[in-house]
């Protein structure tokens, strides 16, 4: 849910909102004066060298002389050795003479009457002297005030040095923006394990009566976009107590201990101001396993990890900091850490069921202005598989793509053009020839035939071959509910509607192309995974996978199986069976419903995209059928 940050003025006796009045003011620090000295020294410079540099007009003494003699100059100019001539019809020039040289005697030695010409004589003798002692004086000031400058900078680096052992913890107050938990919905079971630490920290006599002690920490573990950061945000917001959040990358520096240092310093402060919430988020990037590797004892990862293990051991009974973790790699953290008397709790976030969807959906779509046709339960159900962060997303996108066609309410089209964009990509304009069009077409209504006569499967929701992301077409098909077993029969039907296009394109074209890579794929994910790990094939129920190895403290946390040649042979021929089991029910369907096939091609071809609705209006009423 997006905050929302309320900004209200404070109000005179008469009502009226007082204005704040904003003053702008220059920041004199250090470095501005260094750079406004430099700036004044070159303007300085610029100016005092324009007259020599600038002169382009300049004649030689003589020619003053004769020009005087001659009548054509009005007035003269004297600044020291500086003439500056101002002829009868407007023009000026100048020249020079030697300082110590009067221009009168200069005039009088060569025959020519001074008085025939106005002479001006102007005084810069202070000006002469403030120049000299400015054009002396500021080199050597700016000299000095660089070296002070280097100083300064080489001390704030050595209190940088210094200052790398303290904490970066950002300090949540009471004065932020509140997150409570009934801004959290869709993992309920979370929300009342946590409630009941909140109520800890708020009334901690009620527990320690019968003799409960504070727990020590809790970690959240779960997938990406469900909520664990918010949850630890929600807790700090009931509990009303010092938050601090850091992320686990935040104490790792290139020096060494200064990580160690970084938890000693957090610990301390969230004790002085206990009750307190430390939130480490992705506590993996310090928190794996340790090794007994080369640099076992003497890694910066490894030295951060066993400081936060004393801290959170050495708490006093009475001291109430709760240290929360956030993970979506909850299988590599190290066994200390995540033993009782540390993590005391785990709790595991799950994505959100249906009820758990409408909920998010509930608060996600405060503020927002909805259509009558919106039906929030077809959208909790269209949108298995989906994390709260893609349900905001998704009503996100929705509100955009309604602002983009310039409506007043999101309706239902807006929010189904949302959720294919959030798990598929945006719409792609390729050019198509009639061929690829139709070659995509016969695919996707292959996906959709074997799915519709397959009666495991879920219903078809959306038949398109506009091209989105990297798929030149699409057939979606998502859980009308919540599963959470899979059958051995239903998973080869899968199998076969993944392979149904290509089934489509033999049959219809006699030839197989490219575009079923992505298809063959999955299906041969879906197949090792029942001979590896589920144990569907005739192997037997045998894990043949990667293991987890949590005893062997010299070896990864994940180490695979130990498979003879002869043994890899027979998974890898179960594989394939699985595969061929699939390929040849896919073919068997396309070919028995060959005329539904065509009529499902030629309305894509004709519509691009087919809605759930429309594709069972092509086929019929008829239930599904089974081989």
């Amino acid at each position: 849910m997006a905050e929302k940050h309320l900004h209200a003025g404070k109000k005179n006796g008469n009502g009226k909102k007082q204005k704040k009045v904003f003053q702008i003011q220059m920041q004199l620090n250090f470095k501005n004066v260094v750079i406004g000295l430099f700036v004044l020294f070159f303007v300085f410079s610029l100016i005092s060298n324009l007259g020599q540099t600038g002169q382009s007009d300049m004649k030689p003494l003589s020619s003053v002389v004769s020009d005087v003699r001659e009548g054509k100059i009005k007035a003269i100019d004297v600044e020291d050795s500086k003439l500056i001539i101002i002829n009868k019809d407007g023009s000026k020039y100048t020249s020079t003479k030697e300082s110590q040289d009067s221009l009168i005697s200069v005039l009088e030695k060569s025959g020519v009457d001074p008085k025939s010409v106005e002479i001006t004589i102007k005084d810069l003798s202070m000006g002469a002297i403030w120049l000299g002692i400015i054009s002396n004086v500021l080199p050597l000031v700016l000299t000095v005030v660089f070296f002070l400058f280097l100083f300064r900078q080489a001390r704030g680096a050595q209190d940088n040095i210094f200052s790398f052992g303290q904490s970066k913890a950002r300090v949540w107050n009471k004065d932020l923006p509140k997150v409570t938990f009934k801004d959290v919905a869709g993992v309920d079971e979370a929300k009342k394990e946590l409630e009941e630490v909140v109520d800890f920290l708020k009334n901690p006599t009620k527990y320690t009566s019968l003799g409960a002690r504070t727990p020590k920490g809790v970690i959240l573990v779960g997938p990406s976009g469900t909520g664990k950061t918010l949850l630890a945000k929600a807790m700090a917001g009931e509990a009303r107590t010092a938050f601090y959040s850091i992320a686990g990358s935040e104490f790792m520096e290139m020096l060494v201990g200064v990580g160690a240092a970084r938890v000693r310093d957090l610990f301390a402060q969230a004790k002085k101001n206990a009750p307190a919430i430390i939130f480490i988020d992705e506590v993996d990037a310090i928190g794996r396993m340790r090794s007994v590797g080369v640099m076992g004892g003497h890694d910066e990862r490894e030295q951060t990890l066993n400081q936060i293990l004393v801290e959170m051991d050495g708490f006093e009974p009475s001291t109430a900091v709760l240290i929360v973790a956030a993970t979506n790699r909850g299988d590599l953290l190290d066994p200390a850490l995540t033993r009782p008397g540390r993590f005391d709790r785990r709790v595991v976030l799950d994505l959100p069921d249906l009820e758990g969807r409408k909920d998010i959906l509930a608060i996600h779509a405060k503020g927002k202005p909805f259509g009558t046709n919106v039906n929030w339960d077809k959208v909790a159900k269209r949108t298995v598989g989906f994390s709260g962060a893609d349900l905001e997303n998704m009503l996100n996108e929705a509100a955009i793509h309604a602002a983009r066609g310039a409506k007043k309410e999101i309706d239902m089209a807006d929010i189904e053009e949302a959720a294919t964009k959030v798990k598929l990509g945006p719409e792609k304009k390729r050019l198509q020839s009639d061929l690829d069009r139709k070659m995509t077409a016969y695919h996707e209504a292959g996906h959709a035939v074997v799915n519709y006569y397959s009666p495991h499967l879920d219903p078809v929701h959306r038949i398109s071959i506009v091209s989105r992301g990297m798929a030149l077409g699409f057939t979606m098909a998502p859980p009308e509910k919540d599963r959470l077993h899979e059958t051995k029969s239903r998973l080869i039907e899968e199998m076969a509607m993944t392979m149904g296009g290509r089934a489509a394109e033999q049959v219809v074209f006699k030839e197989i192309t490219s575009g079923a890579a992505n298809d063959i794929d999955q299906a041969t994910r879906i197949a090792r995974f029942m001979v590896t790990e589920w144990g569907m094939s005739d192997l037997g129920p045998i894990n043949f996978g990667p293991i987890a190895d949590v005893t062997d403290w010299g070896k990864g946390f994940y180490e695979q199986q130990q498979v003879s040649q002869e043994m890899q042979s027979a998974i890898d021929r179960e594989v394939k069976k699985f595969i061929d089991v699939a390929y040849a029910q896919a073919l068997s369907l396309v070919k028995k419903y060959r005329k539904d096939l065509d009529v499902v091609a030629e309305a894509l071809i004709k519509k691009e995209t087919l809605e759930g609705d429309d594709f069972s209006a092509l086929l019929g009423s008829e239930k599904k059928r089974s081989i």
